[in-house]
């Protein structure tokens, strides 16, 4: 337990510009009245705060040299607390001076402790998503039970892991449902959770150590204290107000400037969950614009020394102009929402837009490059600062957040326990930021697909359908850069990401530069964008995500050390240049060269001094230095402050492995004419924009192919099939050929990041798979492997393979095999007897016995009956086997 922070602490004591009376209000009276430039010295103690302060001119506003001063915006509560169970429940009336209409009372300190609000499932800290959820936390038999749940919370991760979001409890309709409000927290939204979720504040699960509930209509608080609490010695805060400090000028041309905060702690806010509902352009951000210390059209305000602990939203939001704040030595723990955020107006944007789907039409665009008016924070600085343990109720949150922003420069931060990036940046506008020394790790804890420094680019050029962004990129390049006019640039920093990737520029991030980064476990990804310049990285365990990137990105990948070839998705060029890269080994280097990438790289271990303790320079011997690779300082990263250096974690050092092993890949197989794979990986979801890892992914949709024209597209990911929720390629097949020929099959798919609904017409293809074959004659008859999806082993020249399938109306074929083959084989000829119709075809030599290739046979006329045959027999064997066969697949002309 923390110590107490009221012990022999007056409430309010002396200034050094003028004295001070006893009540907060007086503390108010004296800022107003300070002169301009003065100074406002508070001496130890705790200064509980029923409204912010409000600061108008410049002035300093300190702690007394070694004194702990405390900005509360609580109220420590002295209760008569009675016994009520066995259990260890006490209930104490609360005071008639304390306003429930002005005072939150939604956190409740114990001895600096945050409580829980009675919830189920109850908090169990090992548990990763919100300390414990349950699917069961909304059934119908658990709301039943619950007599008056008006004010209950439902917390909810995003079906898609993208954030959480959050519903207040209205009451219960007459059928028992439950009326709420709420959702709106995420600017993609996803509806509750099916599986992570939990409720709070609700009476009836008042059943643990620790939690606590408010009766506001009877203003009694109910608490089964900890263990070791002593409620008669206890020091026990509620929350109360959302801001305690405020700069705010009149206009970005009459701004408030000079203000300085020092040695000050800010404590206690109100949580600000349910107002998060603006947002921030395109981003996935919804936001609030609140934070215990706010600063709008200011110039020049500093806050130095500073401790922010116990809020309930943000720290520090930095809102609309702002010139020159600086955010140097302070310390974040224990936050509700995010560290430090620097979010300008929209007003500010040329030609907005609001939401993922959304876009202005290129022929009413402002075409000016950068900003409208100058409602935008610029030229500011977050410096020397530790933030860790933050996000305790809101999930779509950061360390430092960045929007609608200018030249704004972070250094040595030390980011840590976030639930969601470390650091974001939420899309181009206006870019110039430097981001240096910084050590961000275990960042998205609760979510997923995201990255320890996260950005998104869906700027003006950006367009939700890819086909229109490609045509509009490509006729009007000019477009690309009119909001990220400056290079954002990440330089001389560490990040280590267990549940995505180490760096993530995400869809459209533009113009970056990226350089002397030490990524420790999820590598770096580019997505979608223009104009970036990675350099001089290294990628310990892991190597480069390009994912689905323009014809003429611009982009440029050298001199970097990667230990895994790269792990590209669907790329329709490689940028300006993929070049001078230590690559693992010959086999990755075999495959750069292949595709025209790394002519001037090299392959070989790296060579690096103390990887065990961390330092990943490289040797002077070691193969990159001949490549251009410059070693980096790697004793420089996150706090330099001795004070908060002293107390800052760091990152777990990974073990080095001689090369990432990638997860075995799904199988291609075709449907109607189309190449389709279970989706797997973060990185198929991640460019997809799939909330898991469901469904079957179309990797290639030629135009002309039944699928193309059935409405299917590359890239598309089918999800259902007449009903029935699809997994896998079979599975689709399958389903597919139970459905009647003469009847649309409805189809559910996931494009552009959203469902839809398409139809295909029955009985475009069938699909005679090798497993449901009836295999006759011989002693050595082939055999099916399940594991390989084939029937090999094929050796005996009198056995046969027979299928039988439905036909309920007369229609023409075009008639594939997938087969493989050895040089040992090749030459085998066979017969394929269909409907009593007779086809060919001889056995190519494919390289080996499982690299399968579609052959062209020929075309079939069936009539219409009640089942029909295939029959398939060898003819000449003169090698060692006839073939290894998949499958026959019957395409509809």
């Amino acid at each position: 337990m923390r110590a107490n922070p009221w012990a022999a602490a007056a409430l309010l004591a002396t200034s050094a510009c003028v004295g001070l009376g006893s009540s907060p209000l007086n503390l108010q009276q004296r800022i107003d009245a300070c002169p301009i430039g003065g100074e406002l010295v508070l001496a130890a103690g705790t200064y509980e705060l029923d409204r912010p302060l409000r600061i108008p001119h410049a002035l300093t506003l300190r702690a007394a040299d070694g004194e702990t001063v405390i900005l509360s915006g609580g109220r420590r509560l002295k209760l008569d607390w009675q016994p009520d169970s066995a259990q260890g429940l006490y209930r104490a009336p609360l005071p008639p001076d304390l306003d429930l209409d002005n005072f939150a009372f939604d956190q409740l300190f114990l001895n600096g402790e945050r409580l829980h609000l009675a919830r189920y499932p109850n908090f169990d800290a090992s548990q990763r998503y919100f300390g414990g959820t349950a699917a069961d936390a909304l059934s119908a038999e658990r709301v039943a039970s619950w007599k008056d749940p008006r004010g209950g919370i439902i917390h909810s991760l995003h079906r898609a892991e993208w954030g959480g979001n959050h519903w207040r409890i209205l009451g219960k309709d007459a059928e028992g449902e439950l009326e709420m409000e709420g959702g709106w927290m995420n600017n993609r939204p996803s509806g509750i959770n099916p599986k992570h979720r939990f409720v709070e504040n609700i009476l009836e699960e008042l059943d643990a150590p620790g939690e606590w509930f408010l009766d506001r209509d009877r203003r009694v608080l109910s608490l089964i204290p900890p263990a070791d609490a002593d409620l008669n010695r206890a020091v026990l805060v509620a929350s109360g107000i959302e801001r305690l400090v405020e700069v705010i000028g009149d206009s970005p041309q009459d701004p408030v400037e000079g203000v300085t905060l020092s040695g000050l702690t800010f404590a206690h806010t109100a949580r600000t969950f349910m107002q998060t509902d603006e947002p921030l352009l395109r981003s996935d951000w919804m936001i609030h614009r609140g934070g215990a210390v706010y600063l709008e059209n200011a110039r020049g305000s500093k806050l130095k020394d500073c401790e922010f602990r116990a809020l309930g939203g943000n720290g520090v939001f930095v809102s609309g102009y702002a010139e020159g704040v600086q955010v140097r030595r302070s310390h974040f723990y224990d936050l509700g929402a995010s560290g430090v955020c620097l979010v300008g107006r929209p007003e500010a944007v040329r030609s907005p837009s609001f939401r993922y789907g959304e876009a202005v039409p290129y022929d009413q665009l402002d075409l000016t490059p950068g900003p409208k008016t100058e409602d935008y924070p610029r030229d500011c600085l977050v410096e020397d600062c530790l933030i860790h343990d933050i996000g305790v109720t809101e999930k779509q949150t950061a360390g430092v957040q960045i929007s609608m922003a200018a030249r704004i420069t972070l250094r040595h931060l030390s980011i840590y326990d976030t639930p969601r990036a470390g650091i974001n940046v939420s899309e181009g506008t206006w870019g110039g930021h430097l981001i240096e020394g910084c050590d961000v790790f275990d960042t998205v804890q609760m979510t997923g697909d995201h990255g320890s420094f996260n950005s998104w680019g869906r700027d003006r050029f950006w367009h939700p359908n890819r086909g229109t962004m490609d045509q509009l990129t490509r006729e009007h390049p000019q477009l690309i850069l009119l909001d990220a006019i400056e290079t954002t640039t990440l330089r001389n920093n560490r990040w280590r990401c267990d549940h995505g990737w180490d760096i993530d520029l995400d869809d459209g991030s533009s113009n970056y530069h990226l350089i002397n980064n030490l990524c420790l476990n999820g590598g770096i990804k580019l997505r979608e964008g223009f104009h970036r310049r990675v350099e001089n990285n290294v990628m310990v365990n892991n190597s480069f995500h390009p994912h689905v990137w323009f014809e003429s990105s611009h982009d440029v990948f050298e001199r970097n050390i990667v230990m895994d070839w790269y792990r590209p998705i669907r790329l329709n060029g490689w940028g300006d240049s993929v070049d001078h890269n230590l690559l693992p080994d010959a086999e990755a280097l075999i495959r750069s060269h292949a595709l025209g990438l790394d002519a001037h790289g090299a392959a070989g271990d790296p060579l690096f001094m103390d990887p065990a303790d961390g330092d990943y320079r490289v040797a002077a011997n070691s193969p990159a230095v001949s490549l251009g690779f410059a070693n980096f300082a790697m004793d420089q990263f996150g706090v330099q402050d001795p004070g908060l250096r002293k107390i800052a974690r760091t990152p777990r050092i990974p073990a080095v492995a001689s090369r990432q092993t990638e997860p075995p890949a799904a199988r291609v197989r075709h449907f109607l004419g189309a190449k389709v794979k279970r989706l797997q990986g973060l990185g198929e979801r991640s460019a997809t924009g799939i909330d898991a890892e469901r469904g079957v992914l179309v990797l290639e949709a030629l135009s002309g192919s039944p699928a193309h024209s059935a409405g299917l597209r590359t890239q598309d990911i089918i999800l259902a099939i007449a009903g029935s929720v699809i997994s896998e390629p079979q599975q689709l097949q399958t389903t597919y050929l139970q459905t009647a020929p003469d009847e649309n099959c409805a189809v559910r798919i996931f494009r552009n990041q959203r469902e839809h609904k398409i139809s295909i017409p029955g009985l475009l293809a069938i699909r005679l798979d090798a497993k449901r074959a009836q295999i006759k004659g011989g002693q050595r008859a082939p055999v099916y492997d399940p594991i390989k999806d084939y029937l090999g082993s094929w050796t005996d020249a009198e056995s046969t393979l027979s299928w039988q399938f439905p036909m309920m109306g007369a229609a023409t074929f075009d008639v594939y095999v997938e087969i493989a083959a050895t040089p040992s084989s090749a030459g085998a000829t066979w017969a394929l007897s269909l409907g009593g119709q007779g086809l060919t075809g001889t056995t190519p030599n494919t390289g080996s016995w499982e690299d399968f290739v579609r052959l062209h046979l020929g075309s079939v006329s069936l009539g219409p009956g009640e089942k029909l045959h295939a029959r398939l027999a060898p003819v000449n064997k003169p090698g060692v086997a006839v073939m290894n066969l998949r499958a026959i697949e019957l395409i509809r002309r």
